[in-house]
């Protein structure tokens, strides 16, 4: 998956200088369903006002809810049970929103550190392609029989059965592949392995 990279460069090295690691931003979810919800239901509600608005300067009664809701509201204290209930669902519900606006979502794609950031171009690895790829690494370990993998943001789980072979020296080959295996993803933060080898049930040996 690739995509314009956001505008400015890092600095360039100087000669003899390591490169100095670039701050890559995770990819963001558009947030196309909350956004739509949202339009549409302040779009109801500012219509309907509206329209009872012109209904009134045209010389019309206002609509019987509006006329219901401004006496409920005018008899209403803040301490009134159905006046702490809307105020919470209302409060949730802009918590809500703020917490998908400020929120980078697109959990399932991984940031990738681009070969050349002066190219201007993004590039990111969905988490199932990359655990396909790892769990293919570590099953070319000697001893190892079966392998689940799990791509976490800065952790990638590995439970491995062996049905030959000392679990230590599994591990210890497997952390080895695993390492070398994630650091040929190019990802901008490579997650840290994390092995667990148990030997295999004796009838699926």
């Amino acid at each position: 998956m690739t995509a314009p990279a956001p505008a400015g460069r890092a600095p360039a090295a100087g000669p003899g200088d390591a490169p100095a690691p670039a701050r890559i931003a995770r990819f963001r979810s558009a947030r196309r369903i909350p956004a739509a919800l949202t339009a549409l239901a302040v779009l109801g509600v500012a219509g309907l006002f509206l329209y009872d608005l012109i209904a009134v300067r045209a010389g019309r009664p206002g609509m019987q809810w509006r006329r219901e809701l401004a006496d409920q509201l005018g008899q209403k204290t803040p301490a009134d049970p159905w006046v702490l209930v809307a105020a919470g669902v209302l409060a949730v519900a802009g918590a809500l929103l703020l917490f998908l606006a400020l929120t980078p979502g697109l959990r399932r794609i991984l940031s990738m550190r681009p070969p050349e950031p002066e190219a201007g171009v993004r590039a990111g690895l969905e988490r199932k392609a990359a655990a396909l790829v790892l769990r293919d690494r570590a099953m070319e370990v000697s001893g190892v029989q079966s392998a689940r993998v799990a791509v976490r943001r800065s952790r990638v789980k590995v439970r491995a059965q062996s049905h030959f072979r000392e679990l230590d020296e599994v591990r210890a080959d497997l952390e080895e592949v695993l390492t070398v295996g994630i650091a040929e993803l190019g990802l901008a933060h490579p997650p840290q392995p994390r092995v667990r080898v148990t030997r295999a049930p004796a009838g699926k040996r």
